[in-house]
């Protein structure tokens, strides 16, 4: 109760300092639910289990805003907190919250942010963030909120405690990069920390970025992971193609684990109707390591494929319903599951469902 009151009394004040100062604050908002009807053939007993259910894909709400600071300098902040439509729940600097300074130099920031690896592809991906989201087999699951302890496998982060530096753009080039910093002190005495960067290219029809994260010390002291992928997209009239292929490495107390991925989007506007298709593959884990980090384990029909159909529906700039159905074929020995609305699995699991969803932005 007493969480309850404290949240409300400090969107209050934000509320109120909006109206203060004017046009340099924007409160805004995402609200994204579904009605799913999903089935898994072996959850965690094994035994087939079919549900329909109301789920939420990550809405927010948020405060933003600047400050100039003279001299083409400006101070910035962003609060933004989860919301909860199905449930009622939410938190108020549960995502991307930060104070920092912007220039013509580039902007540096410190606070609670997607790291720059993770920023650097999820836009291609139209079904992102929803349970047919990509991060199912791509990066290892997905750290909506998380440090250097919570979460030791996913490269798909959000990281507590992170600073970020942003160049300016040139000729349609940015360079971002993010740090963890080495706050946490886990009993095996290891010092983990976090350094991801992303080079990202958008010119005309084309984006393209390469982005590299290395996890110092998750497995344990001496122990490093590592994470690089290429993104390509490209426009053509109402049509965009995107193919993103991604590799992880694990080093544990029993060896080294590795592992490639893929995928491909496919979007065509035609009228109001965004059709979109998407596939990604995850291949057979590999290596000496004997340890299961999230999904990954090395070994033969370790690995997974999934395709998913639809069409979001825009009613106007702001509204949209959407519609998919998506289908998530383990292999015999293949663990993954939905990281968002997860079903729990045993391996060899097909995951198969389809979602009516809104979405309003404000």
């Amino acid at each position: 109760m007493k969480k309850k009151v404290l949240t409300a009394a400090l969107l209050a004040t934000c509320a109120g300092g909006a109206y203060a100062q004017g046009s340099n604050v924007q409160i805004y908002g995402r609200l994204n639910i579904a009605i799913e009807n999903m089935r898994t053939s072996a959850n965690s007993a094994g035994k087939g289990v079919t549900i329909t259910r109301e789920v939420n894909n990550r809405s927010v709400i948020g405060f933003k805003g600047t400050e100039d600071l003279g001299g083409g300098n400006k101070a910035l902040f962003q609060i933004e907190g989860t919301v909860s439509p199905d449930t009622g729940e939410g938190e108020i600097a549960r995502r991307d919250t930060r104070v920092g300074l912007e220039g013509a130099w580039g902007t540096a920031f410190a606070g609670h942010w997607v790291t720059a690896y993770n920023g650097s592809t999820s836009s291609l991906d139209p079904w992102y963030p929803t349970t047919a989201g990509y991060m199912n087999l791509m990066a290892n699951g997905a750290g909506s909120s998380v440090d250097n302890v919570s979460n030791v496998s996913s490269f798909d982060r959000r990281q507590a405690n992170s600073v970020h530096y942003w160049s300016p753009q040139w000729n349609g080039f940015q360079l971002r990069v993010t740090h963890g910093l080495s706050e946490e002190r886990p009993a095996s005495g290891a010092h983990p920390s976090l350094t991801s960067a992303a080079g990202i290219w958008e010119q005309g029809p084309w984006y393209v970025t390469a982005a590299y994260e290395r996890h110092h010390e998750y497995q344990g002291k001496g122990f490093n992971d590592q994470g690089a992928k290429l993104g390509v997209a490209y426009r053509f009239g109402d049509t965009r193609i995107a193919v993103v292929g991604e590799r992880l490495e694990y080093e544990t107390a029993t060896g080294d684990l590795n592992r490639n991925a893929f995928f491909v989007a496919l979007t065509h506007q035609l009228g109001a109707h965004n059709l979109r298709l998407t596939a990604t593959r995850a291949n057979d884990g590999k290596g000496s390591s004997t340890a299961k980090i999230g999904f990954v384990k090395k070994g033969s029909a370790t690995g997974a494929t999934q395709f998913t159909l639809g069409d979001d529906y825009s009613l106007s700039k702001r509204t949209s319903v959407f519609l998919y159905y998506t289908h998530l074929k383990n292999e015999a020995n293949g663990v993954y599951d939905f990281p968002i609305n997860a079903l729990t699995v045993s391996p060899g699991a097909k995951l198969r469902g389809a979602a009516l969803g809104l979405r309003h932005f404000f």
